[in-house]
C-alpha cells in the first residue's frame, strides 16, 4: 500500500473558502464537463478527498462513487451535506477495484501525480479501463511539467512566495520526480512539509492510454474547453473506451 501523505494534518487544512481552487468560477466548470460525459450514467473520481468536485457533481444528479487512500481526508467529506449519496472505498486508486462500471471517471487537480512511478501510473489506466463501460471516458486534469521554466543546471522552482506561506517545486530530470516543499507560519511557528509526486508528459500519457485500450477523443488547456497550446500551463485530456 502506498504511503498516505494526505494525512489529518493536511485533511485538517485543505478546505480552505479562500482559496481559489474551491470557488464556484473554479468547481462549475468542471462539474459542467464531467456531467455532460457521464450523461445517465455513473462517475467514479480517482482521489476524491473531501469531495470538492464529487460532492457537487452528486448535486447534479449523477451517481458518484470514488476511492481514496485518506481516511482522514474521506472523514472529512462524510461529514458534509449531501455525502449520503456518494460512495467511497478506501484504498490506492491505482489498482482499487469497486463493483459496476461508469460512464466517466476522473482525476482532477494534478492527482496522477501521486503516484510516483511509471507502474503504478500505467496500472492506474489499466484499473480505469476495467471500470469504464464501453464508449466510456476517461478524463484527467494535469499541469504540464514546468521545466520550461527552471534554469539551466537548476532543480528548484518556486510557486508561492508571500509573507506567511513559501512553497518550492524540487525536479528529479532523471527519474521525472518532483517533491513539493511546503513552508507556512501558523500560530506563530513555521510548518512544513514535503510530499513526492511524479510528474508526466502528454505524450506519455496517450501512450499509457493505449497500453490500456483506450485512445485519445480530445484534448484541452482547460475546463471551459479552451485551446490547449505550447503555452498552456495545464490540460484536460479525455480519452475513450472503445464502444
Amino acid at each position: 500500500m502506498p504511503e498516505d501523505y494526505f494525512g489529518e494534518r493536511v485533511a485538517a487544512r485543505y478546505d480552505d473558502p479562500a482559496d481559489e481552487m474551491f470557488q464556484p468560477a473554479a468547481v462549475d466548470p468542471v462539474v459542467d464537463f464531467l456531467a455532460d460525459l457521464a450523461g445517465d450514467g455513473a462517475a467514479l473520481e480517482l482521489g476524491i478527498g473531501t469531495g470538492r468536485i464529487a460532492l457537487p457533481l452528486a448535486g447534479r444528479g449523477v451517481r458518484v462513487h470514488g476511492i481514496d487512500l485518506s481516511e482522514a481526508m474521506v472523514a472529512r467529506l462524510r461529514a458534509k451535506p449531501g455525502a449520503e449519496r456518494i460512495g467511497v472505498t478506501i484504498g490506492d486508486f491505482a489498482t482499487t477495484r469497486v463493483e459496476g462500471t461508469f460512464s466517466v471517471a476522473y482525476l482532477v487537480y494534478n492527482t496522477i501525480n501521486n503516484l510516483t512511478t511509471q507502474d503504478e501510473q500505467v496500472a492506474c489506466f489499466q484499473n480505469v479501463a476495467a471500470h469504464l463501460e464501453p464508449g466510456g471516458c476517461f478524463v484527467i486534469e494535469v499541469g504540464v511539467p514546468a521545466l520550461q521554466r527552471v534554469p539551466p543546471g537548476e532543480t528548484v522552482r518556486a510557486f508561492t512566495v508571500s509573507p506567511t506561506r513559501l512553497g518550492f517545486d524540487e525536479y528529479d530530470v532523471v527519474s521525472q520526480g518532483l517533491i513539493s516543499h511546503h513552508f507556512w507560519v501558523g500560530d506563530g511557528k513555521l510548518e512544513a512539509r514535503s510530499i513526492p509526486f511524479r510528474y508526466v508528459w502528454p505524450s506519455e500519457l496517450d501512450l499509457m492510454a493505449r497500453l490500456a485500450g483506450m485512445t485519445l477523443r480530445e484534448r484541452f488547456g482547460g475546463w471551459k474547453r479552451e485551446p490547449f497550446t505550447s503555452e498552456s500551463t495545464k490540460h484536460v485530456s479525455v480519452w475513450e473506451r472503445p464502444r
